[in-house]
């Protein structure tokens, strides 16, 4: 009974992550790779319900294939949020316009369009900057040190086609590091 509530844990551990990626790659539009996923996920599925559903149907094996459902979903998110697969929109609204920022920025290999617009009591400025998501974050800090009052949206976009080359943008981010921002900023 001890080895099968161990063999229905470690399949859910592995179970539930695959389902999760699987359906990125789906959203994602990457067939391929989630066909692939679902066979093994299919595979996982039958074998760990086989075995909660074999026999005597003991309400424990029930519960750790529930448990590991559970912790399966929170190492299939923490996968996912590691990979940061696809891209990112940031919407980046600022008081001012920050030349020193948009200049860095785009010294960091990085789109940036930008926009004036008028808000409730002034003139705002709006960058739009396309990422990879397994940036985003480190983009926003570096944004955060040149204007700590940034406003910051991000958005997934699904496609995309022409502007800014994506090739130059992966070289780019590759060759530099967003880590290198000034630790004082003279406006």
């Amino acid at each position: 009974m001890l080895v099968n509530l161990l063999v229905i844990f470690i399949l859910q551990l592995v179970y539930v992550p695959i389902m999760t990626l699987r359906t990125i790659f789906l959203v994602k539009n990457m067939r391929k790779a989630a066909s692939l996923l679902g066979i093994v996920e299919t595979l996982i599925s039958i074998f760990s319900l086989s075995i909660v559903f074999s026999g005597n149907q003991s309400i424990t094996e029930k519960l750790v294939y529930a448990v590991g459902f559970g912790v399966g979903l929170y190492l299939g998110t923490h996968i996912e949020n590691k990979l940061a697969i696809g891209y990112t929109t940031l919407y980046v609204n600022l008081m001012d316009r920050n030349e020193e920022l948009i200049e860095a920025l785009r010294n960091k290999g990085l789109g940036v369009t930008i926009f004036e617009g008028n808000g409730r009591d002034s003139k705002r400025y709006q960058l739009e900057i396309l990422t990879k998501r397994n940036v985003e974050i480190e983009v926003m800090n570096f944004i955060e040190q040149y204007d700590p009052k940034a406003f910051i949206v991000s958005y997934e976009p699904r496609r995309f086609k022409g502007g800014f080359l994506v090739k130059a943008m992966k070289k780019n981010m590759k060759n530099s590091s967003l880590k290198n921002a000034p630790t004082h900023m003279g406006r």
